[in-house]
């Protein structure tokens, strides 16, 4: 099915440019929402591969980088994924498959300052970097990990910190020289992972006890850990690095103080075993809910949850596509 791209549906864009579209790779119907964020309105549904987890939006917005997994979860029997597919925004369309030459599971994409694609590749324990313009795999970075599953990358784009899932631990990978610098044992298991604005603190998160390690990246050790009241599956820092916004799997959304590490900020979602991200602005804070189909809103200024968007179940990635792209 790799070969075939599916337009599932599509509305026609506004003639004029746009600023900004959120976008989110739902595993259930196999798609890419396109949704425009002020009338939560999903604006195009483009077709993908099985199945795409993550997206990630070109620096200038103009096109969304789906890496197509496989149809199971991580560290289980299933296909093996080996393509990225690339989506252009302006029309709704998936115009580019990039093949990784072999079977990798890809999850995790990101670009770096660089300019250059970091693509996580569970099955051979590295991160794919890929040249955007000829679409060709330029360097590996290795992991020395199982299960890299989820990654990011410092502001200056000098090193990578990857969150190994079953081996409970964060490799710290120098993205110059394409090496391993060195591997953070953290939990039993851990589950996904940011970083501070400022590049100072990487947080990730123990599955098997409600604390988030804190990273301090100057010394490549875990600084502290922070209490809180659930397990938490994800998070994200907002643009100020004052807050950290953080989902459960048992269905909470917390907001932490960074200053204190205390919980600020706590609130009734549905069970959120997916992705949290704060708008560029930070305005808001969104969360996808795969077992509800949901995207979660917390308005950042009032503290107040707003209106759901309400979508189907299987919703996973996010990401925005900032930057204007000009529609067709």
């Amino acid at each position: 099915m790799k070969n075939v791209l599916l337009l599932s549906s599509l509305l026609l864009l506004p003639s004029t440019t746009y600023a900004q579209r959120l976008l989110v790779a739902n595993q259930g119907d196999h798609t890419l929402l396109i949704i425009d964020p002020a009338s939560r309105k999903t604006v195009a549904t483009v077709g993908v591969d099985i199945n795409g987890h993550e997206v990630i939006a070109s620096p200038d917005g103009k096109f969304a980088y789906v890496p197509i997994y496989g149809n199971s979860g991580i560290g289980r029997p299933g296909t093996d994924g080996s393509t990225v597919q690339v989506i252009d925004l302006a029309t709704g369309r998936a115009v580019h498959i990039i093949d990784l030459d072999k079977p990798s599971r890809p999850h995790c994409a990101k670009f770096g300052p660089d300019g250059l694609l970091y693509v996580s590749a569970e099955l051979v324990k590295a991160l794919d970097v890929i040249d955007p313009s000829t679409q060709k795999i330029v360097a590996q970075v290795p992991t020395g990990q199982v299960d890299s599953h989820m990654f990011v990358i410092t502001p200056d784009g000098s090193r990578a910190y990857t969150a190994n899932v079953f081996a409970g631990s964060v490799s710290v990978l120098d993205l110059q020289k394409h090496s391993l610098v060195a591997t953070i044992p953290v939990a039993g298991q851990v589950q996904r992972i940011s970083i501070s604005p400022d590049g100072h603190t990487v947080y990730t998160h123990d599955q098997q006890k409600p604390r988030i390690a804190l990273i301090d990246t100057s010394k490549n050790q875990i600084a502290t850990w922070w209490s809180v009241p659930a397990i938490v599956y994800s998070s994200a820092p907002t643009p100020d690095g004052r807050w950290l916004v953080a989902n459960a799997p048992s269905g909470k959304l917390f907001v932490l103080d960074t200053s204190s590490g205390k919980v600020a900020h706590s609130y009734d979602i549905p069970a959120a075993q997916g992705e949290s991200i704060v708008a560029p602005d930070g305005s808001h804070a969104y969360v996808s809910c795969p077992q509800a189909g949901t995207i979660e809103i917390l308005n950042l200024k009032t503290w107040e949850l707003e209106k759901p968007i309400q979508l189907t179940r299987g919703v996973d990635g996010l990401a925005f596509a900032s930057g204007d792209a000009a529609a067709h």
